[in-house]
């Protein structure tokens, strides 16, 4: 099952990504709704029609981009504009390494990958991005942190951090991402923060500082110090 409109390809989602994927329903939908005028008017949504796991994350992608689309028509978003400062990917594992290129598919970036599954690679989370002046600043109160450390796969200098959300597109020259969800910090990222606290880039905890996740809309070649364009 494809979907020109979502992006939605059944052949990228294994049984674990669509069942992991269905149960974080709610929260993808509220980040993609999160601080809009009228933010309860869009929310109700309910994509457990079908018993088939296919068809019921697809209605929630596709609902998704619907949700994305209203309030991009209906909620103006200034766009911003930056650069990628850096690039990282390893096989799996942190810290991520310094690339000075890389090729971006619809899974993400090629030869870069995850050691356990269970948490991250799934269709949405093909891409982790962060601020590179939130980790100025985390260096700066003492942690002992640089790109790629948490994992992330780019850092954007210039983009207010505070003010992304899901369903913004990412454009770095034929690149085209689409924002999901924060990334919820783990112990695995404790060794970039002083006593262990990873939960200083909770989303919840410190809004504005978390990584987010990202999917592929259409793919490219990234270097560091391409032009970034955030946009609804």
């Amino acid at each position: 099952m494809t979907c020109d409109v979502c992006g939605f390809d059944s052949v990228r989602w294994s049984e674990d990504d669509l069942e992991r994927t269905l149960a974080h329903t709610d929260d993808l939908i509220g980040y993609v709704v999160a601080g809009a005028p009228d933010e309860t008017s869009l929310t109700p949504f309910s994509p457990h029609v079908s018993d088939d796991p296919v068809v019921a994350t697809h209605e929630l992608m596709h609902r998704l981009d619907e949700l994305a689309a209203i309030r991009r028509a209906n909620d103006p978003f200034e766009p911003m504009v930056g650069t990628v400062d850096s690039v990282q990917a390893s096989s799996g594992g942190v810290p991520k390494l310094a690339v000075t290129e890389v090729t971006v598919g619809p899974g993400g970036i090629e030869g870069d990958g995850q050691h356990n599954r269970r948490h991250h690679g799934r269709p949405w989370q093909a891409l982790c991005l962060w601020s590179a002046e939130r980790l100025d600043e985390l260096a700066a109160e003492g942690h002992p942190i640089g790109p790629g450390a948490a994992g992330e796969n780019l850092t954007l200098r210039g983009v207010d951090w505070s003010r992304l959300r899901g369903g913004l597109t990412i454009r770095i020259g034929d690149v085209l991402l689409r924002t999901s969800s924060p990334a919820a910090p783990c112990r695995k990222i404790g060794h970039c923060f002083s006593e262990r606290h990873w939960n200083r880039i909770d989303h919840v905890e410190h809004p504005g500082w978390s990584r987010w996740y990202a999917s592929v809309l259409g793919g490219g070649t990234i270097r560091p110090g391409d032009p970034v364009t955030v946009a609804a």
